[in-house]
């Protein structure tokens, strides 16, 4: 079996994925890749997962692809492969029916920033911050700006594909690339807080709920209201909707089935 080189735990509800190969600043090598993969597929079905933080060992978060795996003396099928696990496990992300959060503390770079852009959200300390520098070693970030240019305006995405140049975590935040910076010291606080809170709802809501607006996001207007508007009736007849309603109307906690 490929080299493990993450840490998976659970409690609460809360699973976490550790990259633990801060000795390589935890590239996302094939293994690396495949043990991410594992861990984030791992009996996701349970009632006992509700949502998923990504975090990092050691002062960067994630440096992106493994550059040694890509150099010349591997073959283009290797390459491909390369290429092909990292979308998967991008996109994967998206379609799993829990929230995965990045809780990022450091640099985050080339496909380490396609990660965090892939997130459901993003919490930051302070001192992360976030490039795509392909371009200053000759391999251009096309595959990170799929995901760069969907959480960043056009211009800013742009500015960090051809420059490489890193922004700060309060420029980030400003153009929507995470969702909370906070002090180093109250990174863990601020994301077991958000997640505690998405806990308490129903997993079953909160899947159809990730799952529809991947999915309303890249139609257009009318096509997106027609679709939301069938997927809320049908969250009317999920146990869960209607258990959810009567608790408001009764004025009590709600018992989720989940």
């Amino acid at each position: 079996p490929p080299e493990k080189l993450t840490v998976r735990r659970q409690a609460g509800g809360v699973r976490d994925i550790i990259l633990s190969n801060p000795r390589r600043r935890n590239a996302l090598s094939l293994s690396m890749l495949q043990s991410l993969r594992e861990d984030l597929l791992h009996d996701v079905k349970s009632k006992d997962l509700r949502v998923i933080v990504i975090s990092a060992e050691g002062p960067v978060f994630c440096s992106g692809h493994d550059l040694k795996e890509l150099s010349s003396e591997d073959d283009v099928k290797h390459h491909s492969q390369v290429f092909e696990i990292c979308a998967e496990v991008m996109t994967l992300i998206q379609k799993l029916p829990v929230p995965v959060i990045a809780k990022v503390n450091g640099l985050a770079t080339a496909a380490g920033c396609q990660l965090v852009a892939s997130c459901d959200i993003a919490v930051a300390s302070e001192k992360s911050q976030f490039a795509t520098p392909g371009v200053n070693i000759g391999l251009f970030c096309s595959t990170p700006a799929v995901a760069l240019g969907r959480s960043l305006p056009r211009k800013v995405a742009l500015e960090m594909l051809f420059t490489g140049e890193p922004l700060s975590a309060q420029e980030a935040l400003m153009h929507g690339l995470v969702s909370k910076v906070v002090p180093e010291d109250k990174l863990e606080e601020e994301t077991m807080k958000i997640s505690h809170k998405i806990c308490e709802s129903s997993k079953a809501i909160l899947a159809l709920g990730k799952a529809t607006f991947y999915r309303q996001i890249t139609q257009d207007l009318d096509t997106a209201y027609r679709m939301t508007t069938q997927v809320m009736v049908d969250n009317l007849t999920l146990r869960d909707g209607q258990e959810g309603i009567e608790a408001f109307i009764q004025k009590r906690k709600p018992v989720w089935s989940h």
